[in-house]
């Protein structure tokens, strides 16, 4: 069993559950002793909206964020890659993005799991789903915040973090990570995981496999669409997903144009008649 996996039986098996409607007590800040603990020595796994956001936010290309702050780990059990962000080279291992002072130079854009700390959201099932989806509270001895009294309910915490696009990307990034076809046994060849690595993470790239191969006349794209993928990160990413239902998972998500198909139809009637 896996590090994550362990993780997630663990809070399955021994964290009380909290509903939206749920209290909790808690209050950071610079004036506290623990100031930055919670942000060293710590697994942080990236979404591609995080990664998004915090390349953007350092002004970075993703080929070059990616490069410079993250590890993919090797996991058997895992059917996609999944970064990790990477800690400074330090005897305490802090996070790169952590000022001493200051606290988060990229508070704005921190990840989800730094957004929604000392909150956690899990599920009995793989998926999060509506009806089974509930919040926990992590209490680690060094986070003297949870001694604050600071009285918000869970719905309040969530909302003062900004999570919601967070959550909108997450729910898509779920249905690509947790697609059934994997219970069910399909393998992505290594050209299918360099489809989702681009689509979802190196954006740059999957901006010119769009605009510079022969993508746009291959599908219906419409001028106003195109122009938004040019210039809109966040359409991009959304874009992406669409097309890896298509590649991955087989779906016609896009729209194939019509003199494509009859070249198709064409090539596999002759390729048949010569069989």
């Amino acid at each position: 069993m896996n590090e994550l996996e362990n993780l997630k039986q663990s809070i399955l098996r021994e964290y009380p559950r909290l509903s939206a409607d749920d209290h909790i007590s808690f209050r950071c800040g610079a004036d506290l002793a623990c100031f930055n603990h919670c942000c060293a020595d710590v697994n942080i796994f990236l979404t591609p909206y995080d990664v998004l956001r915090l390349r953007r936010a350092q002004g970075l290309g993703s080929a070059s964020f990616l490069s410079r702050h993250t590890l993919i780990p090797f996991d058997k059990n895992q059917n996609l890659p999944l970064p990790l962000l990477k800690m400074n080279d330090s005897p305490t291992k802090e996070c790169p993005f952590v000022d001493s002072e200051r606290g988060c130079i990229v508070y704005a854009d921190r990840p989800w799991p730094c957004r929604m700390y000392p909150m956690g959201v899990a599920s009995p099932n793989e998926k999060i789903e509506a009806g089974q989806k509930f919040y926990f509270l992590m209490k680690e001895d060094f986070c003297l915040g949870l001694q604050e009294k600071r009285d918000l309910s869970v719905t309040e915490w969530v909302n003062d973090q900004g999570v919601l696009p967070y959550e909108e990307f997450g729910e898509l990034f779920k249905q690509v990570t947790l697609n059934e076809a994997f219970a069910q046994g399909l393998k992505q060849s290594p050209q299918q995981v360099d489809m989702y690595w681009s689509a979802l993470y190196d954006l740059d790239k999957f901006r010119k496999f769009i605009f510079n191969t022969s993508f746009v006349d291959r599908f219906e794209l419409d001028a106003v669409e195109m122009d938004t993928l040019r210039d809109d990160d966040e359409a991009l990413l959304r874009f992406g997903f669409r097309w890896l239902d298509m590649a991955l998972f087989k779906k016609l998500s896009l729209k194939v144009k019509t003199e494509v198909l009859n070249r198709l139809s064409a090539k596999s009637t002759s390729t048949a008649a010569n069989a």
